[in-house]
């Protein structure tokens, strides 16, 4: 039931993904909230459904310690505006959407000045860093998690959590067309597709680029018919790959997709990508992936000496199995032989087994997600 009152919700979402997130809990929330008016870092989605941004999303979406560095003046800055926007303007809650380094920063000191706050997407202190779960207790009145396992580590710890599911599970179905994809890209039903998925960041993308083509290189002198499709995430990241792509492969004529990731994961046949959200987006639609990673040298040795890590896996099909699923190549791992070896076998053989169990993960996970987190953000926002 809808509810007139006006309130103000604060919301930093600080990269595409977390984008996503918003959009959904946003206009999830707009159905309780009619008058509500929605103010922070904001993508695109966001924007669109109503939420005003102070800054540019893209100015958060920095990913390691080096590079994270060269950045942190502008960051501190943007973070101590926000802080002081909200603490003048005290919204009913204020929701950080992932992004935790950026986002705990800024709601400690909120909720030490009365402002209820939620922190939508756990870090991943289940992994590494265990005892930041004392830092999240502090800075949060709710964290909602995206993942089951996450709620179980939160629950030992005695912080308040609710598992709302993820919206990617709910926006995709548990079956996909595979032949209107290719379609629609001008694919025929018997090509050999393989999807290259760089990432989203200029980080990810400068440091991955050239090690995924010298590995669908290496793939077409195996399977000389094997069509590549690589989805950008915006100009700026295609300028960058065709670099790339101009320096090493020029030979390959990869068909460049303007976003589209879903079109380029629905249409392959296997998938070759960067950790992170976008795993799971390739489980949920049943493709048979490997995930290869780098950060820069010096960014990998400051985790490596200072952090502990507490898993076996960091793919999230895995994480959520339990199990190697996927084969996972991380900094050196990631190399270009390692790459071909792991992506022949699912070019080539039956994947049912696999794509069976992805299937049964897609349903424990689909709950309603952006539902389930605007019945909790409403709790928190009505309760006395």
């Amino acid at each position: 039931m809808a509810n007139e009152k006006s309130i103000t919700i604060g919301i930093v979402a600080g990269e595409l993904s977390g984008d996503i997130l918003g959009a959904g809990l946003i206009k999830a929330l707009k159905k309780r909230y009619p008058t509500a008016q929605f103010v922070g870092i904001a993508g695109p989605k966001m924007q669109a459904e109503g939420c005003k941004s102070l800054f540019d999303m893209e100015e958060l979406a920095v990913m390691g310690l080096v590079e994270v560095l060269g950045r942190l003046p502008r960051l501190l800055k943007i973070r101590k505006q926000l802080v002081n926007h909200f603490i003048d303007n005290p919204p009913d809650v204020f929701i950080g959407i992932d992004a935790p380094d950026f986002n705990l920063r800024v709601e400690k000191p909120l909720k030490a000045a009365g402002i209820k706050t939620i922190q939508y997407v756990s870090p991943s202190v289940w992994a590494w860093r265990p005892k930041r779960i004392h830092t999240i207790a502090e800075a949060t009145n709710l964290v909602l998690s995206l993942l089951p396992f996450e709620k179980a580590f939160y629950d030992k710890h005695e912080v308040p959590c609710t598992f709302v599911g993820h919206t990617l599970a709910d926006e995709i179905p548990l079956e996909s067309d595979q032949q209107a994809a290719r379609a629609e890209i001008g694919l025929d039903e018997s090509d050999t597709v393989l999807a290259l998925l760089p990432g989203s960041r200029g980080s990810e993308v400068s440091l991955l680029s050239e090690t995924y083509l010298q590995t669908a290189k290496q793939l077409v002198d195996k399977i000389p018919d094997l069509k590549i499709v690589v989805p950008l995430v915006n100009e700026k990241r295609q300028k960058q790959f065709m670099q790339v792509l101009n320096k090493v492969a020029p030979e390959l004529r990869p068909i460049l997709l303007d976003g589209q990731s879903s079109i380029a994961m629905k249409a392959a046949d296997a998938v070759l990508l960067a950790s992170g959200t976008a795993t799971l987006e390739a489980m949920l639609y049943k493709k048979p992936m490997v995930v290869g990673y780098r950060l820069k040298t010096l960014s990998y040795k400051i985790f490596s000496t200072f952090f502990t890590f507490n898993i076996k896996h960091f793919s999230l099909p895995n994480l959520l199995a339990d199990a190697p699923l996927v084969p996972e190549f991380l900094q050196e791992e990631c190399n270009p032989d390692a790459l071909t070896d792991a992506l022949l076998p699912l070019l080539r053989e039956d994947n049912s087994a696999l794509i069976k169990r992805f299937y049964e993960i897609h349903k424990d996970i689909r709950l309603n997600a952006s539902e389930q987190a605007a019945i909790a953000v409403a709790e928190v926002i009505d309760a006395n």
